[in-house]
Order: structure tokens, then sequence, then C-alpha cells
């Protein structure tokens, strides 16, 4: 039972406050040894800042801490990763506690020592590797082994499976298990309430800054969670229905005739790519379309080239061969497709999708003001208009466009940069894991401005490594492997097994 293990640290009314506002008040709880307990809730409930005052990164406005052993270390490993991208892995996980041998670094025992640490994490690369040059899914790996070499008795992780494929989650989910056998607290925060269900012994569950629930194991299941975070019941045909088309022919896309119908709904090709051919996988030639009116899903596992692939199409990256839109060229380089009508919301929105230190209007009307400004004149009264309107669109919160974006929560954050799009109505809207670190009701809300956009005749096509985001929100699913297009299934074709068995090199 929970309530023996020993309690490693106390927090009591604990509260906090910024610039006059509650983002947290009143919360009790208790992080016991050997437990693994979950937080969850909606995006702006308070899970950050919660995790930043148990760690003691920011002071409570009110309430105590107690740890029952001053020696008892807490690691916080957070959402949005803070390696030190100039150095190589092996000097990040050991920042500030590096090996030395008379006074001289020990290179040889920290990249051994390194390797060790990632091998826990199911990691094997070269320590001596850049962190600025691994893709997001290992940068995270690298800083949950950071955060395990010091040794921690208390381990809090925030959104620590967002950019991980299933056999990395898989693989984290063991480790936090052994860490609990081990007598180690680990706290972590999870919009994948699948995780919670099979990991985690307690619950915490915060709506609006309060705690509206502790619950054990087996006093919670997922339509409890749900039914706490967000105050309503989710059950799995809503969830469905809040992220697809109101239009009853998508439903009808699922059957037999599923082609024909799709082919009669979306007539009209706006995206095609030919033989384009990425600069990471040069032997494989990509060829797609998309229909104005159609969201097609791209699935496969880290590495299989999706990122690669939308940030071709989007100009960020050179590439082969040729990308066209509404039947013409479109030229090369980021600007000109953006001004043509391409839009991408990209994976990491931290480091590429907004201006964290400017207010949510500046990044919200960034590409509607390169389009309606007139000899470097801008629009003011027309700009807070479309602001105004954005933000009341996405359900912003809070609903204020002078609010520092870097203060929003991770779901906040990507409705302000999916705004920048809404702005402009884009032809082309391309989405590189839409809902990363996303709660149930905020990606509820950010598929339906998806598909509200492809209604209006946008071509919508996003990478996801969620198999359940794919099959709920994809028209049309195409599977990558190895830089390729594995291949196509219809909606009524998609299952998990059948992208699993695509993606992983099995033939079409």
């Amino acid at each position: 039972m929970s309530v023996d293990r020993p309690v490693l640290l106390s927090a009591r009314g604990l509260g906090r406050r910024y610039a006059g506002v509650s983002a947290l008040r009143g919360v009790d709880l208790d992080i016991r040894g050997g437990e693994v307990l979950a937080i969850v809730g909606e995006n702006g409930a308070g899970k950050s800042t919660l995790l930043r005052l148990l760690s003691g990164v920011v002071a409570p406005s009110e309430g105590s801490l107690q740890v029952a052993d001053a020696s008892a270390g807490i690691a916080l490993v957070h959402q949005e990763l803070n390696l030190a991208e100039n150095l190589d892995v092996a000097g990040n996980i050991f920042l500030g506690r590096e090996p030395r041998t008379a006074g001289f670094l020990n290179l040889r025992a920290m990249h051994g020592d390194a390797r060790r640490w990632l091998a826990t994490v199911g990691l094997y690369i070269d320590p001596a590797t850049p962190c600025g040059a691994l893709p997001i899914a290992h940068r995270q790996l690298v800083e949950i082994a950071k955060a395990l070499s010091a040794n921690a008795r208390i381990l809090i992780l925030d959104e620590p499976t967002s950019s991980l494929t299933a056999p990395e989650v898989e693989r984290l989910l063991a480790i936090m298990a052994d860490l609990r056998a081990r007598g180690t607290a680990v706290v972590f925060v999870s919009h994948h309430l699948d995780e919670v269900l099979r990991i985690a012994d307690r619950v915490v569950v915060l709506r609006d800054g309060a705690v509206t629930g502790t619950l054990a194991r087996g006093d919670f299941d997922r339509s409890t969670l749900e039914r706490l975070m967000v105050g309503r019941d989710l059950a799995p045909a809503a969830r469905r229905a809040a992220s697809a088309s109101a239009d009853p022919a998508r439903a009808r896309n699922s059957t037999a005739d599923a082609p024909a119908a799709d082919s009669a709904r979306h007539p009209t090709i706006r995206l095609r790519a030919d033989a384009v051919v990425t600069r990471h996988h040069r032997r494989r030639a990509v060829s797609l379309q998309v229909r104005a009116g159609e969201v097609v899903g791209l699935a496969g596992l880290v590495g299989s080239g999706r990122t690669e692939l939308l940030e071709s199409i989007a100009g960020i990256v050179p590439h082969g061969g040729r990308v066209c839109l509404d039947g013409g060229a479109v030229a090369a380089g980021a600007v000109a497709r953006t001004r043509a009508g391409i839009a991408l919301v990209p994976e990491d929105r931290a480091r590429n999708g907004i201006l964290a230190d400017e207010p949510v209007s500046t990044n919200v009307s960034l590409a509607w003001i390169d389009r309606h400004s007139h000899r470097g004149r801008i629009d003011a009264p027309g700009e807070r208009t479309l602001v105004r309107s954005v933000v009341d669109r996405v359900l912003l919160r809070p609903a204020d466009p002078a609010r520092t974006v870097r203060t929003l929560s991770g779901g906040n954050q990507q409705k302000t940069v999916l705004g920048r799009w809404i702005a402009v109505q884009p032809a082309v809207l391309l989405l590189d894991e839409p809902t990363r670190g996303v709660d149930v009701g905020a990606r509820a809300e950010i598929h339906a401005e998806v598909r509200r956009l492809a209604d209006a005749g946008a071509a919508v096509l996003f990478a996801s490594s969620e198999l359940e985001e794919v099959l709920m929100l994809a028209d049309r699913v195409l599977v990558m492997h190895d830089g390729g297009i594995a291949g196509e299934l219809a909606l009524h074709e998609a299952t998990e097994e059948a992208i699993m068995h695509l993606a992983t090199g099995g033939a079409a």
C-alpha cells in the first residue's frame, strides 16, 4: 500500500501567484518513495507551475514544502528541453559534475559513464555527438539520462514521452517501474492517459489551479480522470466528433467505397510533391498529393523522414524535385513558399515556432502583417481586430493578446502558432506533431481548427507519432519508412496494426 511508503516531500496549502493572478492554490500532496505519482490536467491547469514549486525552481507565494531528508535529491526534466546544444552528449549529462583526475577533465571516464546512463534509457549513441545534432526524441532521452545520473531520490518528469516512439515509451515506462522498485519517487505529468493508467500508483488531478481529486490505483479509470480534468465527460465518440468534420461525408469515407467518396469530396489537387528528395534520405524520392479540403496523415517511426519531408515542402531546407501549388511549381525557399500560401507548424515550437518573449499579438499577426503592410505602414486597427478574432476563435487561455507567449502553457503556445496561420487562411497547412504536450481538451480544439481550415479549402498534411491521433484526424494515411512512402491507407483500411506493419518495413 502506498501509505506504507516513506514520505519524501510534503506540500500543504501550496500556491503561486503571478502579477496578482493565481496560477495554483491550496495544493496538498505527499510524494512517497517507491511510488509513481501522476499529475494530470488540461493545459493551463497549473501542472508545470506545481512541478517548478516542488523542484525548487520557483518559490511558493503561500503554503509550505517539507523535505523529509535534507539529502534527498530532486531532479526535474522540463517539457521544453534544456540542453546546451554546443556541448556533446556526455558534457550535457555531467555538466557541473565532470569527472576529473589530478585536476584535469577525464574524458574517457566521462564518456564511459555517459554510455552506461544512455543505455538505461535505451539510447545507444556516441557520447561525443553534439546535442544540437540530435533529433528531439533523442534529446528528450538525454535529458532523462542526465537526471538519472544525479541519483535523485525524487525524479520529476514533465511530459517525458511527448516526443518518443512507442518502443521508446515502453522503455521509459520500464525505467520508471525499475526506479520505483529501488525506492525512488517518480512524479510525472502526461497527457497520455493510457500511460497514467498503466504505471501510476496515485493520480493528482488539477483544474484551474486547484486539486479536483487525488486517487489511488483501483479508484480511477479514463472517464473518471477526464471528468475531473475538464469538468465534463469525454466519451470516445465525442472525442472523435470534436476532431472530425461535421460533414457526414467524412463518416461515409470509412466504408468500403471510401476512395470514390474521397475523390468526389476533394476534386482539386492543391499540393503536389514530385520526386522530392530530402537531404537525409537522398536515395528515396517522395511523391504525394493532397486535395483541397483533405486532411492527410503522415505516420512512421522517428527517423522515417516525416519532419524532413514537411520542412522540404515548406522550403526550410533544400531538396530535390518539385513542389507544386494549385498546379504550378512554387519557388524554393521558406519566404517564397510562405507567401505562396504554404504554412508550417513545426515540431519544436519552443525553438522554431514562437517568439517566446513577444506578446501573443505579435506572434499571431506576424504573417498577416507581411501580407497587409503598405510601404512599411501597418494597419494597426486592422491588426488589433484580427488578433482579437483569432484569440477568441482558438479559445486561447488566458484570452489576453498582450500576454507574453513564454508565460503560456504548452497547449496555448501551440494554439498561438496555429492562430498565426488561421489569420492568413493558407492554401496548404503542414503540421509536425500538432498536439505534442497538449491535453485532451486542447487537443480536441486544435483538431477542430485543423478541420475548419480544411473545410474552408486548405490542403492539410500532418505528421504525428500518435497513431490514435492519425486515425482520429486523417481522411487518408501515408506511412513513411526509411525516407520514402511505404504505403497509403484509406480511412477504412487504416488500423494501428496496418500502420505499424508499413512503418516497420513490412510489404504494402
